[in-house]
């Protein structure tokens, strides 16, 4: 992934980086244990300080997002159950690899130690704890971004087919103290927050990977000078992030109007100012409405592309499999 930097920009240089590597890792454009590029390479393509791209590093690692490895250098953290993410194979009782991964971990048990029985009790043990976890689905998000929460639950629902609760991470402990157990799930994003409050009270956190927006940014790359682009969303933290990386992308180059969904006065503006809008599912078809209530006072109707997905679907298949519902 590229980086751009618009060094007249009022927004700072090290904001624009910070989300547009916060991007990269929540869409998986750098998945855990990617190495990221190092201060001195980053300086050389962003024409940044090493300092400054060491202090958004700072930030990232605070964030809960990478990790520093002495000597080695700044890796994308793995958190919660992700393994295998990537994979889209399906599982196969009969499967001789399958087998052969149950007897060397059970080998290994008893290279450490552990009696038959007592390997039987962990096996089932872990089975039972997952399956409990199964049976109750929590999305959280901050109350302040509560709409990435709204996106993620109503993919969840239609994609899982299954009741998703949707908690603000500011009641995410209450709730997890009234629950027996259960699966915590949130973007990358908020993930740090959400695995400090759920790491004590025994309940797994999986982290999800969102889309990687690469053919809205190609639309944002082409547009002509001068144009106005307008964004729409139910997050309002999509819609900032949106706004620093089309600016990094574009400087000032074209106009950016943003509003979230429910702001009908601002939406009917920008029906009539936009030749282009980008938009989310849940926001299409207010979109769609007010265009054609304006469809009067405007000559050309803005084009409008709408990203269908906020989350990855190796991170749909992940939850299915994690959830025992593939």
């Amino acid at each position: 992934m590229k980086f751009y930097i618009q060094s007249d920009s009022d927004i700072p240089a090290s904001n624009q980086l910070f989300n547009q590597i916060r991007l990269a890792i929540a869409s998986r454009q750098f998945p855990p244990g990617h190495r990221l590029p190092s201060t001195r390479q980053l300086a050389m393509q962003t024409g940044l300080h090493r300092n400054t791209i060491g202090k958004v590093y700072r930030q990232l690692e605070e964030d809960g997002l990478v990790e520093a490895q002495a000597g080695s250098g700044i890796y994308v953290r793995a958190l919660g159950h992700e393994g295998g993410a990537s994979s889209g194979a399906p599982l196969l009782r009969d499967s001789p690899e399958l087998e052969k991964i149950v007897k060397s971990s059970l080998d290994e048990l008893l290279k450490q130690g552990c009696s038959l029985n007592k390997a039987r009790e962990m096996f089932l043990g872990e089975i039972d704890w997952r399956l409990r976890c199964s049976a109750r689905l929590l999305v959280t998000a901050p109350m302040q971004d509560i709409g990435a929460g709204q996106l993620m639950a109503q993919e969840l629902e239609e994609s899982l087919n299954m009741p998703v609760q949707l908690v603000p991470m500011e009641e995410l402990a209450e709730t997890l103290d009234k629950a027996v157990s259960g699966t915590v799930v949130t973007s990358r994003y908020f993930i740090g927050d959400a695995q400090a409050i759920a790491a004590p009270k025994s309940v797994r956190v999986i982290p999800i990977d969102i889309y990687d927006y690469a053919r809205e940014m190609e639309l944002v790359q082409s547009l002509p000078k001068d144009t106005c682009l307008g964004l729409v969303c139910l997050s309002s933290g999509i819609l900032r992030a949106g706004e620093v990386i089309v600016h990094s992308l574009r400087g000032d180059e074209i106009l950016v109007i943003s509003t979230q969904l429910g702001n009908s006065y601002k939406l009917n503006a920008m029906v009539r100012s936009a030749r282009h809008i980008i938009c989310d599912q849940a926001s299409f078809e207010a979109v769609k409405e007010a265009i054609h209530g304006a469809r009067e006072d405007i000559i050309r109707a803005p084009q409008v592309m709408c990203f269908e997905n906020y989350i990855n679907q190796d991170s749909i298949a992940l939850l299915k499999r994690e959830l025992g519902l593939d």
